[in-house]
């Protein structure tokens, strides 16, 4: 997700994995335990209640962003959608900054359960890998306002402690799992530029899915395919490399 995190969210080649029994195993859970965490980051505003302003508002901004972007955001329009004074995000969050830091705080919360909740019952690293990358991409279509926003160091506060706590949530997925690869497979892997290779790859992916599917279309490429085959394909180059 890029480099205005680095270290802020940093903390004998094995047995071969089979990873068309990883996809198999986890393709049919993966949707359900990622479309699981919709219900608290809706797109679409509620009506608002007395004592539920924080949620109307982060409902209402998302579904801002979602429909043009991070360039059409606004608190007045916020305000407008979530049917409360222009006054109150302001009020409430400070100002867009503070909105939209809190936001991109419950993009890294979910990323974080989506993960727990996809490799809990997986103990093998690299299939943590594998899975790990396929949740990323996934979770990052599923809610594109939050990953629209969550790198933009113009847009939120990546110095306020709980973008910083929830990060690294969800980094230390990765970086645990890297370290047990290394562990498992490889001694000598550099944890540390292991785990911002792979997060870049992910993110990359997540960014250029829209420009790669255009070069496709040009005749340009081979059959692209959806975008969780390429994060697999993307994990299970990497840790072709990353176990030697």
């Amino acid at each position: 997700m890029t480099s205005t995190h680095h270290r802020r969210l940093e903390g004998a080649a094995g047995d071969s994995v089979n990873l068309s029994i990883v996809k198999k195993d986890t393709d049919r859970s993966l949707q359900r335990q990622v479309q699981g965490y919709h219900a608290p980051m809706s797109a679409s505003a509620k009506p608002y209640h007395r004592g539920d302003l924080d949620r109307t508002l982060k409902d209402a901004a998302v579904g801002l962003i979602s429909e043009l972007g991070p360039a059409g955001f606004s608190l007045r329009e916020v305000a407008r959608r979530a049917g409360v004074s222009h006054a109150a995000p302001a009020h409430h969050f400070g100002d867009s900054r503070g909105l939209l830091t809190a936001i991109a705080v419950e993009a890294f919360e979910t990323l974080d359960r989506a993960i727990t909740a996809a490799i809990a019952d997986c103990a093998d690293p690299r299939e943590r890998f594998v899975i790990m990358s396929r949740v990323y991409v996934r979770t990052g279509i599923n809610y594109p306002a939050h990953a629209a926003i969550v790198f933009r160091a113009d847009l939120v506060d990546c110095d306020d402690p709980r973008y910083q706590h929830a990060g690294l949530l969800a980094y230390g997925h990765l970086e645990s799992v890297l370290a047990g690869i290394r562990d498992l497979a490889n001694p000598a892997l550099d944890v540390v530029n292991a785990t911002r290779l792979a997060w870049s790859a992910m993110q990359g992916l997540l960014t250029l899915y829209p420009n790669m599917e255009r070069m496709n279309n040009l005749g340009r490429g081979s059959n692209l395919g959806e975008p969780e085959q390429i994060a697999e394909q993307f994990a299970t180059l990497l840790l072709s490399g990353l176990s030697r």
